[in-house]
């Protein structure tokens, strides 16, 4: 039986589309270590996130386009990952953060931190590197659901951010004793920021997930401004009430041209005992502002009592009950999200390698 090379399987694997990036994977420069032992192949597929959506339909593709090349008798693919760099400066930060994600709202009470946490702790489930900013200064939730009570000890003049379910986590919440209300006008709450971003050792990370506080006044505005933005998400509830304000928080980044990732429909819908759907705040509202806007509708979030539950005592649903369909919803918003960002980061120039690393 002949052999064979690694000219025909790349020839295979250069057939192989990548279903998002609409470009084939040898051009991608995706396929890394191949190998060939009489009629065994075996090679990675680096994909473009660990969070990839589509990562079982890419590997299956792969290895049934190898095992067809004459020769082959198995087809070993191994998947890693290597999440590309959006290609934004960012200074104050000492170390790269490939992107930076924001989740806002237009009002309060959305469960926005809710979806922020989660969409970290999933992405870090995934294999990537995480951090978590709670830019929400006047009220910051976030160390109570990731259940944090304080920071580790500085690194000389640098923060140390606090870490939970594999990710990197800062929040005023953190730095102020509880309860104490924080009485700043916007330039301190400007300069918080900034320290938030330049003052903490975050190390490499491939996301950073910013929770902002509800509405469109200076946090937004100050972040936007010390933090070159991947993208935004809006969260919304179904009620109309809720999307007049995200509709608002949604032209914010729009007019500070920081690009809008997509809306999540948070508490769409509450599944009864028997099966049946209660709408509490109405329905489909988040995918019609989606449509209304021209921007990508991510899915919505069921309601679940054990969300709030998990909140409450600092274990984020996406952990306690991965399998439920909230939980589940909420992963496949952070690899959409992911998908989507990486999509953007490749697609900025069109200038892909089409080196082959073996």
């Amino acid at each position: 039986m002949t052999q064979p090379t690694k000219e025909a399987v790349l020839a295979a694997l250069g057939k192989v589309q990548e279903p998002e990036l609409h470009k084939d994977l040898v051009t991608l420069n995706m396929i890394r270590n191949l190998e060939i032992e009489g009629g065994k192949v075996s090679f990675t597929v680096m994909l473009t996130t660990p969070a990839c959506p589509l990562r079982n339909q890419i590997e299956a593709a792969a290895r049934q386009a190898v095992l067809a090349v004459p020769g082959v008798e198995t087809a070993a693919v191994k998947l890693d990952s290597d999440v590309p760099n959006d290609g934004r400066m960012r200074g104050l930060v000492d170390m790269p953060i490939r992107n930076a994600i924001a989740i806002g709202s237009g009002k309060g009470g959305v469960g926005k931190s809710t979806v922020s946490v989660n969409v970290a702790v999933a992405l870090a489930q995934s294999g990537a590197r995480v951090g978590l900013l709670d830019a929400d200064i006047y009220g910051p939730n976030i160390p109570t659901m990731l259940g944090v009570t304080k920071l580790p000890s500085p690194n000389g003049t640098k923060l140390v951010p606090a870490e939970a379910y594999g990710i990197k986590m800062i929040s005023m919440g953190l730095l102020v004793k509880p309860g104490q209300p924080l009485i700043w006008r916007g330039p301190m709450l400007n300069s918080a920021i900034r320290q938030f971003l330049g003052d903490v050792e975050w190390g490499e990370l491939d996301y950073l997930i910013v929770d902002l506080p509800p509405g469109t006044g200076d946090a937004a505005l100050s972040l936007a401004q010390a933090l070159p933005l991947s993208g935004a998400i809006i969260v919304t509830l179904p009620q109309m009430v809720s999307l007049e304000d995200a509709e608002r928080g949604l032209n914010m980044f729009k007019t500070l041209e920081v690009p809008i990732l997509g809306v999540v429909e948070n508490m769409s819908y509450l599944e009864l005992p028997d099966g049946s759907r209660m709408d509490i705040f109405g329905t489909g509202g988040g995918e019609r502002l989606a449509n209304a806007t021209g921007t990508p509708f991510l899915g919505g979030i069921p309601m679940d009592p054990n969300v709030r539950i998990g909140s409450d005592s600092g274990r984020p649903i996406v952990v306690t009950n991965p399998d439920s369909p909230v939980a589940q919803a909420l992963r496949g918003i952070a690899q959409n999200v992911a998908a989507k960002v990486s999509v953007a980061a490749l697609s900025k120039d069109n200038a892909l390698p089409i080196n082959i690393v073996e």
